[in-house]
């Protein structure tokens, strides 16, 4: 395809028809255009074979695309992403096809990126901001991620998402309160271990049973020692987690007020959490979720693709235990 300030646009050919039909050499209109000899035949040859339409530009595409990923591929591509909503890294991993070659057929395809996807349905229903400022510890335990996930209580027979947002508005008495779950996870920034549990609150005593449960999680998975744990600024972090980082020998590091995304690895993680496990399909009763937490975070920790990790699952940045 041509510019604008192209010697040989559209005008710029019909100049070297015409020329050529005046009497000029090719040799000629080929000097006073500052263009070549084969390019004045060029268009000379296509004006004679189809007439000024021949000088109109073409798709630079080719004929045939012999390299093209099959069309029985690109639609299981296509399937993949609407059921499962995952990347092109799990996509490509499952078909074995590059991660590249997915996300060409996904665009080529129309398909809305996951960051707009509600989890559960897969409807377009936001956008997502993105930073690409990350950073990344060099060894396990030198720094974990704290922090807390609140979780609306599914009543039981289940929630809006099981009957509708309309029959889940109206099938239960509005003064009964169902309450919230307190999903407590920590996660290691070098290797992605993550430990996650499903409490009834976020108060002081909880949060350091909690952490106090993780660290020996985290010993019985090859991280001897946690250096340093970052947490926000909440209460119980500030004062009721002391003890526990004292009996650990590690060390409190708070995020700056008002900036979570410096927690970013365990808040990207309470996204996962969201996404894969609590609204990945429809649970009738909260006990029933609740107890769908540990194998997530067993699959997690050993069988699922992690992006930053190459491809593979964090147990894989520790040693054998």
């Amino acid at each position: 395809m041509s510019h604008g300030n192209a010697r040989t646009t559209v005008h710029g050919r019909k100049l070297i028809v015409d020329r050529y039909r005046a009497g000029w050499k090719q040799a000629h209109i080929a000097a006073a255009m500052g263009i070549s000899r084969k390019c004045v035949r060029t268009w000379i040859t296509r004006f004679e074979a189809e007439g000024e339409a021949g000088l109109v530009d073409r798709s630079s595409r080719p004929h045939t695309s012999p390299r093209r990923t099959a069309a029985e591929v690109e639609d299981r591509i296509v399937e993949l992403r609407s059921r499962q909503r995952r990347g092109p890294d799990w996509i490509g991993a499952e078909l074995g096809v590059p991660a590249r070659t997915v996300s060409r057929v996904l665009v080529r395809r129309g398909q809305p990126r996951l960051c707009v996807l509600d989890p559960m349905t897969g409807a377009v229903i936001r956008a997502s901001k993105v930073t690409a400022v990350r950073y990344e510890r060099s060894r396990p335990g030198e720094l974990v991620h704290m922090d807390v996930k609140k979780l609306a209580r599914i009543p039981d027979g289940g929630g809006w998402r099981a009957h509708g947002r309309a029959a889940g508005s109206t099938s239960r008495d509005r003064a009964t309160r169902i309450g919230y779950d307190y999903v407590h996870s920590l996660v290691d920034d070098h290797s992605r271990l993550a430990y996650s549990e499903v409490l009834a609150d976020e108060k002081g005593a909880t949060c350091a049973a909690f952490f106090a449960r993780a660290a020996a999680y985290f010993t019985g998975h090859g991280i001897a020692r946690i250096e340093r744990v970052m947490t926000d600024n909440a209460w119980a972090y500030q004062h009721s987690i002391k003890g526990v980082c004292a009996s650990i020998g590690a060390r409190q590091k708070f995020i700056k007020p008002h900036c979570p995304w410096q927690n970013g690895k365990a808040e990207r993680l309470n996204r996962t959490l969201v996404t894969e496990w609590a609204y990945r399909q429809v649970f009738t009763s909260n006990d029933e979720r609740a107890a769908a937490l540990a194998p997530w975070i067993e699959h997690y920790n050993t069988q699922r693709r992690h992006s930053a990790l190459g491809g593979r699952p964090p147990i894989s940045r520790l040693a054998p235990t």
